[in-house]
């Protein structure tokens, strides 16, 4: 899949691939950008992906993944976790999420998807304002999933790996219609939540304001 040299392409990806180039040239080989899917629903998961690419990487197409329809996405997935020296997935769980926060509950998302790489990276380029990591050297980066290639491929995976998993919950709570909004806050969910009242993937700290101290509030468990 070799990308014609300055093309229109091929001068986006190197672009995207400014703050790897930096990491590169200072002699860290193993670049990993990181990013989550699912801070914003009521429902369902945090999912984070992790990636590292051998050092310029050529695939087209990736960017943001809310930039790209389901069927890129589901495209370039398959030529990603091919093509990539390294990836992982991690989550954090409804109740979890309940637990800690949305957002510390997608900064252990990212840990874990980090954690499970098979190679070590030696440096993190994370999507975001602020990351809660450890000994391994991190770039924040605001709007990173639109500015460097490998967090864009990661929120990719993420997002990919989030939406199967709302498909799969949708064939458990199909009075929801999860695989239509994956756990947002359309209309049809909140009218559904109005009617069926809460599942058990729905996050109980993380709703509506038009349901608190509502007798809507119910949860169930089956």
């Amino acid at each position: 899949m070799k990308v014609e040299e300055n093309s229109d392409e091929y001068n986006r990806i190197q672009k995207m691939l400014v703050y790897e180039k930096e990491q590169w040239s200072s002699g860290k080989t193993h670049v990993a950008g990181i990013d989550e899917a699912g801070r914003g629903p009521l429902a369902g998961p945090v999912v984070a992906a992790a990636v590292i690419f051998r050092q310029n990487p050529d695939i087209p197409m990736i960017d943001d993944s809310k930039k790209l329809s389901a069927e890129i996405r589901e495209y370039l997935y398959a030529i990603i976790i091919k093509e990539a020296l390294c990836y992982a997935i991690g989550m954090a769980d409804v109740h979890e999420v309940d637990k800690l926060n949305i957002v510390q509950a997608s900064f252990l998302a990212m840990r874990r998807a980090q954690d499970d790489l098979a190679v070590t990276p030696d440096h993190l380029l994370v999507d975001g304002l602020s990351y809660s990591g450890d000994s391994i050297d991190f770039t924040t980066i605001v709007k990173g999933d639109s500015l460097s290639y490998s967090i864009a491929a990661a929120s990719i995976l993420a997002k990919v790996t989030r939406d199967r998993i709302m498909r799969n919950y949708d064939k458990e709570y199909p009075q929801y219609g999860f695989s239509r909004h994956k756990g947002y806050a359309t209309k049809a969910h909140l009218n559904a939540i109005e009617q069926f009242g809460f599942c058990s993937i729905h996050r109980r700290t993380f709703h509506p304001k038009r349901f608190l101290n509502s007798q809507m509030l119910i949860f169930r468990e089956d």
